[in-house]
């Protein structure tokens, strides 16, 4: 057995060193990961010049020809017949049956906004609403409601319940129509005919809307149709008042062929406000 030599009277070591190349694969992994991360970091908020860079950079490295530019554009898929010559969209035109449909949303919502004034108040039951082909009637119920006997002065709830329609009616666009109405009997002194008493109560009316609610004066008229418009056909007391009435109807802007699908298009209506099929 052979003794360490030594120099110098000290003993010569001998250091044994383990195989370490593992370490050098391992480094290589941790450098792989690392730029792995960064790339999925510089991915989280893409710059379109530097993710290209990027892309032809690490393709470079790993001996990948460049292949072009990356179209990272946002944006939404638009139908080919939708599109124009030159790539830009297209608007395409609504119809007739979506404009109506609109109208009515439209309409329903200044109905409800009115409803809502006057169930504020309790003067629901004062009014009653319809829409149709024409736009949205908001017709005062019974003239004894809102006027004397054989007169065209505002009395009773008259002039709170057309200050709370006023308010959404001034803040609308549409052009309005005030019509007075009366039943088939002849009015007392000082009118004449019928004529006159419905206009001058729906005079009155418009006064009221315009001098107190501030509707436009550009925007509104009145009219007076006797009894030549009546809703009820019969002699009962309570055909009578219901032809006693004036009606302020907002007025449908839409063209013709568009006010003619209001009626169909209300037979499957659902108000978004009510959740159930439109009263009027």
């Amino acid at each position: 057995m052979s003794t360490p030599r030594k120099r110098g009277g000290l003993e010569e070591e001998h250091v044994e060193h383990v195989d370490e190349r593992w370490m050098a694969s391992y480094m290589d992994m941790v450098t792989v990961l690392m730029c792995m991360f960064i790339v999925l970091f510089a991915m989280s908020s893409v710059d379109a010049d530097k993710f290209e860079k990027l892309k032809n950079s690490l393709a470079t490295g790993f001996g990948a020809t460049e292949v072009g530019s990356v179209d990272t554009a946002e944006g939404v898929v638009v139908p080919a017949d939708k599109v124009g010559a030159e790539g830009e969209p297209v608007e395409v035109p609504l119809t007739d049956l979506d404009l109506a449909k609109a109208e009515v949303d439209e309409l329903e919502q200044l109905k409800e906004q009115i409803r809502l004034n006057l169930a504020a108040q309790s003067l629901e039951h004062t009014v009653d609403f319809k829409i149709d082909e024409r736009g949205l009637t908001i017709r005062l119920v019974g003239s004894e409601t809102f006027f004397g006997s054989n007169s065209t002065d505002l009395a009773g709830v008259a002039p709170a319940v057309l200050d709370a329609v006023s308010p959404v009616l001034s803040a609308t666009s549409y052009q309005i129509a005030v019509e007075g109405h009366a039943d088939s009997r002849a009015p007392g002194a000082p009118f004449p005919t019928n004529w006159e008493l419905s206009s001058g109560r729906a005079t009155q009316v418009l006064r009221r809307l315009v001098e107190n609610g501030h509707v436009g004066q550009e925007r509104i008229g009145a009219v007076g149709y006797g009894s030549a418009r009546p809703v009820a056909t019969g002699g009962s007391e309570a055909d009578m008042a219901a032809n006693r009435r004036v009606d302020i109807v907002v007025i449908s802007d839409q063209p013709e062929s568009v006010r003619a699908l209001i009626p169909s298009v209300l037979e499957n209506y659902i108000s978004p406000a009510s959740n159930a099929l439109p009263a009027g």
